[in-house]
């Protein structure tokens, strides 16, 4: 190709029409000086009250006058300089004041994308986009968009994602979503209390900070101590209401729609064909309502919710859609170790189990708390055996499978007869359905 052919290809490139986040934006990005100086404060206490003593209150309405409109400067010019395009084959977004970034994110490797509405983002009308791309552990984020033009602007990725032109990416438009279940807070609320993790915290506070009062006389003491105990208690229970509240997911061509969140509204996606691993989770409260969590493990993704509680028979219907022609095995079909296993793990070797279909490689540990992990054979990524000292005068071993989202599911305590044989046969298993497996794609 001549030069002159090049310039020419060059001048008929689409221009790339770059545009700025919502116009709200810098107030939420005034606020990091101000969260600078409160990080001070807070990692020396006794200095910061030092300081604001020795302030007379001319120094601190100056230092208040200079502060403000210093972060508002700030935040107005981090918006200034923040810039997004769609191109014909990237996302790409310039930052920084100072120092400039510039991500290129590929558009067939983004493989989901969520939208986030904290409680005054809601109030203003406006949301957040949080990628998951592909070979990346943290996820590049727009913050803010005005609501409509988020969805708008996920949707168009999202078509991109899937292989239309740029074109008809603006026509095609959000997929449509058929709602499967929504998670009633009368039972949300019920399987927090039964969960344990609650009760275990306030448990441990009623016993620390009685013997921390009596050993030290000190406030402050027993106070460093009690305030972590009941966070985790309230994390534990109306922390994770006040995130799970109004669960629903949805089927939509492009993945599993998760939406959830009392004063932080969430939408996500669970992308298709992405799912490592799915865990079914039976805590010892739960077994006599027959209701189970759902979890995932999925490749590139931070996602790892997809139901926080639902009937066991529900809970398996959606694992289906999740994993197509993949069944949970049945309690039965779970084979336990042998019983010398219980010279290695006494009394808890008891809740080990493992299944081996067609279809999938399934695992449960747990006694009080079980845990059912299932990985699709066309998902394992290796296999291994370990066996220590221990194990080997015992006659058994472990097996591991290594599945692409860096997660190991472990059958404990097998035979070591059996542990060989299984070694040889989930690695040809696997081979097979990674050759049979359907491609990952957006809207398959």
């Amino acid at each position: 190709m001549t030069a002159p052919d090049v310039h020419e290809d060059v001048r008929d490139r689409p221009p790339v029409t770059e545009r700025r986040l919502h116009p709200v934006t810098p107030l939420r990005r005034a606020w990091a000086p101000v969260a600078v100086l409160i990080g001070w404060a807070l990692h020396d206490p006794d200095q910061a009250q030092r300081q604001l003593t020795r302030l007379t209150t001319t120094t601190l309405l100056i230092g208040l006058a200079v502060l403000i409109p210093a972060a508002a400067l700030y935040g107005f010019l981090t918006w200034w300089f923040t810039h997004f395009a769609v191109t014909g084959s990237e996302l790409r977004i310039r930052t920084g004041l100072l120092f400039r970034r510039t991500a290129h994110i590929r558009l067939e490797r983004i493989q989901a994308i969520d939208v986030t509405q904290p409680l005054l983002a809601r109030v203003a009308g406006v949301a957040k986009l949080k990628l998951d791309v592909i070979g990346t552990d943290k996820k590049d984020e727009l913050a803010f968009l005005g609501a409509d033009e988020a969805r708008a602007l996920r949707a168009e990725l999202l078509a991109r994602a899937a292989g239309f032109a740029p074109e008809t990416a603006h026509e095609v438009g959000e997929a449509p979503s058929r709602e499967m279940l929504r998670v009633p807070p009368g039972v949300l609320a019920v399987s927090l209390l039964l969960t344990g993790a609650t009760w275990g915290w306030l448990l441990v506070a009623a016993v620390v900070v009685p013997l921390l009062w009596t050993a030290t006389h000190s406030l402050w003491t027993v106070l460093a101590a009690a305030v972590p105990l009941l966070g985790a208690a309230g994390a534990s229970s109306v922390g994770r209401f006040v995130a799970e509240y109004d669960w629903t997911l949805g089927e939509s061509p492009d993945g599993l729609r998760i939406d959830h969140g009392l004063l932080d509204r969430a939408h996500e996606t669970v992308p298709p064909g992405r799912v490592q691993t799915v865990r079914l989770v039976e805590p010892l409260l739960w077994r006599r309502r027959g209701w189970v969590r759902v979890e995932l493990d999925v490749a590139g993704s931070s996602n790892s919710l997809l139901l926080p509680v639902a009937p066991r028979e529900l809970a398996e219907s959606v694992v289906a859609r999740v994993l197509p022609g993949v069944s949970v095995p049945p309690r039965e079909a779970l084979s336990r170790p042998p019983r010398r296993a219980r010279w290695c793990v006494p009394l808890w070797w008891r809740g080990y189990g493992l299944a081996v279909t067609g279809a999938v490689f399934a695992a449960r540990h747990g006694l009080l708390r079980r845990s059912l992990s299932l990985v699709p054979h066309a998902k394992v990524q290796s296999v291994r055996l370990v066996q220590g000292p221990w194990q080997r005068a015992r006659g058994v071993a472990d097996v591991h499978v290594d599945t692409g989202a860096n997660k190991s599911v472990t059958a404990h305590l097998r035979d070591a007869t059996e542990a060989a044989a299984l070694l040889h046969s989930q690695a040809e298993r696997s081979r097979t359905g990674r050759r049979d497996a359907r491609p990952d794609r957006w809207m398959a």
